[in-house]
């Protein structure tokens, strides 16, 4: 009688099942008593190994994926602008605000949501200007409600109330003196020129449907 060879489960190294034999081929015939008891060995060993491969394909012991979501800040963020407003006297200043009422959502589907804040709607020009070297811009109100955002180089604006702010990159200012009245001096609006030698690049954007106001400092936030 020529015997299978038997396997016992040993062990598990990573997802691989390790075993040893435990009974050989070619063993000499066996009485009715030990080949019941080789039968028997032979019945544990496959239960044991059943038992295992079913442990090692339980859900509960697999590991768990990483979450696939992207991790986004629920702190809503603040940016900061200057606003060169006019008050109810006609006296224009220049005040430090915040943009702050965010949402976070995507600007174009599917492409990961953003920071957003809405701050005007309608028509608008948008314009780029290059104020040469030792530009100086007098006393004079904007034309329109105007953003304007320096892209290269320094400038400054100083308003009617003595209040000088110097801009460069990474800086946005809106003008908004249309309002204003001549003081004592003949000063109107906000004087305005470049800082240093060089040009001064400056994109600006004119609200065409924005109709200037008197007294609100920082409306836009």
């Amino acid at each position: 009688m020529t015997d299978v060879p038997a396997w016992l489960p040993y062990g598990m190294r990573g997802n691989c099942l390790l075993l040893f034999p435990l009974q050989t081929t070619n063993t000499p015939h066996r009485t009715g008593t030990t080949e019941m008891a080789f039968r028997l060995e032979q019945t544990l060993a496959l239960a044991f190994l059943s038992g295992v491969l079913l442990w090692g394909n339980s859900p509960t012991t697999q590991a768990a994926e990483p979450a696939a979501a992207t991790s986004y800040s629920r702190n809503t963020p603040e940016a900061s602008y200057w606003h060169n407003w006019t008050d109810a006297r006609g006296v224009s200043h220049m005040t430090k605000c915040t943009f702050h009422t965010y949402a976070l959502k995507s600007m174009s589907p599917p492409a990961g949501p953003q920071w957003q804040d809405l701050l005007s709607t309608g028509k608008a020009k948008v314009i780029s200007t290059i104020q040469p070297p030792h530009w100086n811009g007098v006393w004079h109100p904007d034309p329109k409600v105007q953003w304007i955002i320096p892209l290269k180089g320094t400038w400054f604006v100083e308003a009617m109330d003595g209040t000088r702010v110097e801009m460069g990159p990474g800086d946005i200012s809106l003008g908004e003196d249309q309002l204003s009245r001549p003081d004592g001096a003949g000063h109107k609006g906000h004087l305005a020129g470049n800082v240093g030698d060089g040009p001064v690049t400056l994109l600006v954007v004119q609200l065409e449907n924005e109709a200037p106001t008197a007294g609100q400092p920082c409306r836009f936030q």
